[in-house]
């Protein structure tokens, strides 16, 4: 008799003591309903409540259960990248443990991927209701910005929800950079995307860890990882204010010879100055960036530190 297909759920987790043992519920209950083996990944990045004894708790009653705990908070994208570095299913599923990713999806994404035209089942959300509209609406540019001006294909609601086959798991694994954005490596790397829309759902329980600074910052940091865009732009202002400099010195030579008179004040002089030492800094703001970037590669630091584990695996990765 053949062996069973297995499936491994990554769950990131940061604080979520409240609503882990409800995820584990709902989700084992829909994996009891589909014909695979499972593994549960529980990675905790960092926690300060009581995630971890609610994960070593659940790993003592069902043995699918897997616990990874960093030795501090190394953030989202070092969680998922451990659980795919350490995941050993025949297909790989990203959830995040409040349950905004509904698990009832998961038979209709894993029917999907069996019937072989696909690669990836990836899910969006078709509405933001209960987020602030500022937030919303700030979430749609930037969608529409990054697939401008990158080779990310990144869909408009786009969720880190999503079921892949190991091909695909196996190329992210590969891609062990340490400015990770993984909405932009999903789309990178290509591979045959089946998109499935949801509607918005609430968290259960629990406060939401993204504030609007930090999705801000998010945001940037896909954008500096994915595009050559924002260097372009610093080179254009420069040509730009070049441009604007010699048409300026023509100006007021002409001017010299024509009325006598160059430009009278130092008010226009000084408002001058100001603006292209904003544009000269704003310019240099932007290759700080990439030189940043560039400097935590080149470091080449691990993504992540395993301080516990229930599982034999690579400490530091």
């Amino acid at each position: 008799m053949p062996n069973k297909e297995t499936i491994s759920i990554i769950v990131p987790c940061y604080n979520e003591q409240e609503v882990l043992p409800v995820f584990y519920t709902k989700v084992k209950k829909v994996l009891n309903t589909m014909d695979v083996d499972y593994e549960i990944l529980l990675v905790n990045d960092g926690s300060k409540d009581g995630t971890l004894d609610c994960m070593r708790e659940l790993s003592k009653k069902d043995e699918r259960v897997v616990y990874l705990s960093f030795s501090r908070n190394f953030g989202k994208e070092s969680a998922m990248y451990a659980g795919f570095c350490n995941a050993t299913g025949d297909y790989v599923a990203v959830m995040d443990a409040d349950l905004q990713d509904p698990p009832s999806l998961l038979p209709q994404m894993i029917d999907i991927l069996r019937s072989g035209e696909y690669d990836s089942v990836a899910t969006r959300r078709v509405s933001r209701a209960g987020e602030p509209h500022i937030r919303s609406w700030f979430a749609r540019q930037f969608y529409k910005l990054i697939n401008k001006i990158s080779d990310a294909d990144i869909v408009d609601g786009a969720r880190d929800f999503r079921l892949m086959k190991r091909p695909m798991v196996d190329a992210i694994v590969e891609m062990c950079e340490y400015n990770r954005f993984s909405k932009g490596i999903f789309g990178w790397i290509g591979f045959r995307t089946k998109w499935l829309p949801f509607e918005n759902v609430e968290r259960v329980a629990g406060e939401t860890k993204w504030n609007f600074w930090g999705l801000l910052k998010y945001a940037i940091d896909g954008i500096i990882n994915f595009s050559q865009a924002p260097l372009s732009l610093a080179s254009w202002f420069g040509l730009g204010m070049t441009v604007f400099s010699f048409t300026m010195l023509l100006v007021v030579f002409f001017r010299k010879l024509i009325f006598g008179d160059p430009v009278a004040g130092w008010a226009s002089t000084v408002c001058v100055i100001i603006f292209i030492g904003g544009i000269q800094m704003f310019c240099l703001g932007i290759i700080g960036q990439y030189l940043a970037k560039t400097y935590m590669e080149v470091k080449k630091r691990p993504h992540y530190i395993i301080a516990e584990s229930n599982r034999n695996t690579n400490k530091i990765k």
